[in-house]
């Protein structure tokens, strides 16, 4: 691994990469060489990273009467039909 300085940053540039850095919750240095990578085509596809919003308005939008009538029709299709398994 080689070490590089980086001299001659202004103020407002060290001050966003700290603030963003942080706001990833990694440090300077690797957040750098992060930027670094994307911006030299060698960063990694990440696989299996994609995520999907499209149920979220229906999170907490259930009453308890209908949480409980989903949760009972759940718990009777749990129920094993012993003559099929037979």
């Amino acid at each position: 691994m080689s070490t590089l300085s980086i001299r001659g940053l202004d103020d407002t540039l060290s001050k966003q990469l700290k603030k963003t850095a942080s706001a990833e919750q990694k440090s300077v240095n690797q957040f750098v060489i992060e930027i670094l990578k994307q911006h030299l085509g060698m960063a990694k596809q990440k696989k299996f990273t994609q995520s999907f919003n499209d149920l979220d308005h229906l999170f907490g939008s259930w009453s308890e009467e209908s949480f409980n009538t989903i949760t009972k029709k759940i718990d009777s299709e749990r129920q094993i039909d012993n003559e099929l398994w037979k």
